[in-house]
């Protein structure tokens, strides 16, 4: 048994053993780097150096030294082995708090506001906002987002979705499908002055005021197959105007082809005379799309680029081969 001096009127006993074990933890290579530097304080102390010695041996503080001389004097060797547990820094919640907090959060606020903020929350529990954030976290809950939907009454939904969805997923041989959709009301505007380029050290310019040229209304049709847009920029929105575009598709369609055609359920598409024209041209089939669901192309993007296709010559994008090839000009700003 060793008797090694620490501080002024305390001492600690090493035995044997000890002296076994705390050599057996620095000696071993898989232990824990602080078992090996906690064992050596306790084997330099039973040699009888003094604290400023052991100090410099470990590289350890003063109260470092002395803290695990206390727990050897109080625990052993194993008390070097294991770390005392310590209180969180911030003491949880109570679970109290907590159901309130997802209670108000499932129900409407009760201030001027569509929904809970995290600000909000924290004010009305009392809570830091840093709670709030955790707690919606750990129950999955997100009171500003929100997802819309619609139920679609139509009678035949079944039919319509198997019958659309068949034509994008297997279409008919010898046959083309097109995606025809059109966009109303659009803006021709332009800037009221010329702005500057974009260049180094400062970003491009424009006016904050426009001059409305008129409105457009754009009708385009994409073949699935092969990616290909025909587009057409009329005045107004009405059958006739849809009948020209479909002499317009006719025109550059194969005549050896029959032409199913993906369209919704606006009333223009069903106008008697559309009617009729299709009548006149039985190798063209219509397959509406159920009421009340999107009938967007399968890439939206085409159809802004065709809007911009269409622009006046000196909003104009400039392309390569395909609207894949899209490259900017003098971008196309001026349609909203």
């Amino acid at each position: 048994m060793r008797d090694g001096g620490m501080r002024t009127g305390i001492h600690i006993e090493v035995t044997s053993e000890d002296t076994k074990r705390l050599e057996a933890i620095v000696a071993a290579r898989g232990s824990p780097q602080k078992h090996v530097w906690r064992a050596r304080i306790i084997l330099a102390t039973a040699k009888g150096l003094g604290t400023q010695a052991i100090m410099a041996a470990t590289g350890k503080s003063k109260p470092c030294v002395w803290r695990w001389q206390e727990r050897f004097m109080a625990e052993g060797v194993d008390g070097l082995l294991r770390d005392k547990s310590r209180p969180p820094g911030i003491a949880p919640l109570d679970k109290a708090v907590v159901d309130k907090v997802v209670k108000l959060t499932l129900a409407s606020p009760d201030h001027e506001a569509t929904h809970w903020t995290v600000r909000a929350m924290a004010k009305a529990v009392g809570i830091a906002a840093s709670s709030v954030v955790k707690i919606w976290h750990d129950h999955g809950l997100a009171p500003h987002r929100w997802r819309s939907f619609k139920l679609s009454n139509d009678k035949a939904f079944a039919e319509k979705l198997h019958d659309v969805v068949g034509l994008y997923v297997s279409p008919p041989a010898h046959a083309i499908v097109l995606s025809v959709d059109e966009k109303s009301q659009i803006q021709a505007l332009d800037r009221t002055q010329p702005g500057l380029p974009l260049k180094r050290g400062r970003g491009a310019t424009m006016t904050h005021d426009y001059k409305r040229n008129g409105t457009t209304t754009l009708f385009a049709a994409l073949n699935i197959l092969d990616g290909s847009v025909i587009g057409r920029n009329m005045q107004r929105h009405r059958h006739q105007e849809f009948i020209r575009f479909l002499n317009a598709i006719e025109a550059e369609m194969p005549k050896d082809k029959a032409i199913h055609v993906i369209l919704d359920n606006y009333a223009t598409h069903k106008q008697p005379k559309v009617r009729a024209w299709l009548d006149r041209h039985p190798r063209w089939t219509f397959h509406f799309v159920p009421t009340s669901v999107s009938a967007r192309f399968p890439a939206p993007v085409r159809l802004s680029a065709v809007v911009c296709r269409m622009c006046p010559p000196r909003m104009r994008w400039t392309h390569g081969d395909g609207i894949d090839g899209l490259l900017w000009a003098r971008g196309c700003e001026g349609y909203e």
